[in-house]
């Protein structure tokens, strides 16, 4: 099953943070552009749009994913750009569910970059 089939698990708390191993070792799983931050805490994406538009389609995208997968992430939307920034906010770091909905927005992207 690929990463963006999976489905979220809603965090309880109680549970550890991936160590920057183990975040890099899924980071291979979703697109390269997914940058993880230095302290391994976020999953980071700029995306780039010919205009407002299409950055705006894909944060309602973004969004919608949120809703169904109980994730939320940072967003940040300005002409031609989306930043997406994923982190378990309950346990201030990354688990398996952060990754999956990075896949599920890489999915929703389609080519964009």
């Amino acid at each position: 099953m690929e990463l963006f089939q999976k489905k979220c698990i809603p965090c309880q708390g109680g549970v550890e943070p991936f160590t920057r191993e183990q975040a890099l070792s899924m980071k291979e799983q979703i697109h390269e552009d997914w940058i993880l931050s230095d302290d391994a805490k976020h999953l980071i994406r700029c995306f780039r749009f010919k205009n407002f538009k299409d950055a705006m389609a894909l944060a309602v995208k973004v969004g919608e994913i949120a809703e169904a997968e109980n994730g939320h992430p940072d967003m940040g939307i300005g002409w031609g750009r989306l930043d997406v920034d994923i982190t378990t906010h309950k346990i201030k770091g990354l688990v398996e569910s952060d990754f999956i909905f990075a896949a599920k927005v890489d999915k929703s992207a389609g080519g964009s970059s």
